[in-house]
């Protein structure tokens, strides 16, 4: 991995840093939902990046040039969080001493993203659902109406069409998320991605002020990031590699200075390329045959290959 550092005048923050085939399936996803504006539901788990694919849509898409606001609504006490989105009038409860503006007005013409939308309080799941419906709103505390042009965007690690199911969020309003769904793959099925983001993270940090200049990652630092499993994802990665830069001692970065934990990736039987990529292979092929309903014939077309030589490596990787 030595030498693929990617320099921020190649890859600025908010771009996307990825080299494998399974992240470029869900960008050229990313950029057919751009070009529309209905809702976009981006699922997976924590630290896959699925903020960075909702800022990327936002900039491809006709609102670039209007507002991109966040929403963790995990992080709003349930009893605020409809006045953080729809804003409030003077009086409307305890507190409330002057009118105060919500996020679905902050982000007019723009586009708001609703992150965490699992932890969604069933009250306010139905005044957002009428936002998707009817494009209007009122403040908390008032009977006017106000119009609402925002394309929303939500995002979620958990799994709502089964918390749907069970009664516990609204089947209407997860139907009309739900419109352009976008899974984020976990960084376990798209190893590729990791000497990248890895390299990337590298460059961003060595532009900090004071930071050391490193010539990269040695081999086995190499092997040590491909073969480990990365529960925590995209951000586990960014975290090992700042942790890297501040405890490595020599030109290159090695195993210890990331300090990940011991043991191999749950998947990846020997702490090879080969296995590693045979990870990734199966991980890729799960996907695209996702994206086809299960249909070999279509995913093999996507594939560009033969759907014998599919059939073959499904087989082959134990894909079920």
């Amino acid at each position: 991995m030595t030498g693929e550092t990617v320099l921020p005048s190649q890859a600025g923050f908010h771009e996307l840093a990825y080299k494998s085939p399974v992240t470029a399936g869900k960008v050229r996803i990313m950029d057919r939902a751009a070009k529309t504006d209905c809702p976009v539901l981006l699922q997976g788990e924590s630290g896959t990046g699925k903020e960075v694919f909702a800022e990327q849509i936002h900039l491809r898409s006709l609102r670039s040039g209007r507002p991109f606001v966040r929403v963790n609504c995990a992080a709003i006490p349930p009893g605020l969080l409809e006045s953080e989105l729809f804003g409030h009038v003077k009086g409307a409860f305890t507190g409330a001493a002057a009118d105060r503006k919500g996020r679905f007005e902050a982000a007019e013409g723009g586009t708001l993203f609703l992150d965490e939308i699992g932890d969604f309080p069933p009250a306010v799941q139905a005044k957002l659902l009428r936002v998707l419906q009817e494009k209007t709103f009122e403040k908390v505390g008032s009977d006017i109406t106000v119009r609402a042009d925002v394309r929303l965007l939500a995002a979620t690690n958990r799994d709502i069409e089964a918390m749907a199911g069970k009664g516990e969020f609204r089947s209407d309003l997860y139907y009309r998320l739900n419109v352009l769904p976008l899974f984020i793959p976990p960084l376990r099925q798209r190893v590729e991605d990791i000497p990248f983001l890895a390299g990337f993270f590298l460059a961003r940090f060595m532009q900090k002020p004071g930071a050391r200049r490193f010539g990269g990652f040695s081999q086995d630092a190499s092997r040590a990031m491909l073969s480990h499993r990365w529960p925590g994802n995209i951000r586990e990665l960014e975290n090992a590699v700042e942790r890297a830069c501040v405890t490595a001692n020599g030109d290159l970065i090695e195993p210890e200075d990331l300090m990940l934990e011991s043991g191999l990736r749950e998947e990846t039987p020997q702490r090879d390329l080969k296995s590693a990529l045979n990870v990734f292979r199966a991980g890729f092929i799960r996907n695209v045959l996702e994206e086809n309903g299960g249909n070999r014939t279509e995913a093999a077309k996507a594939m560009g290959i033969q759907r014998t030589y599919l059939s073959r490596l499904i087989k082959d990787l134990g894909i079920k």
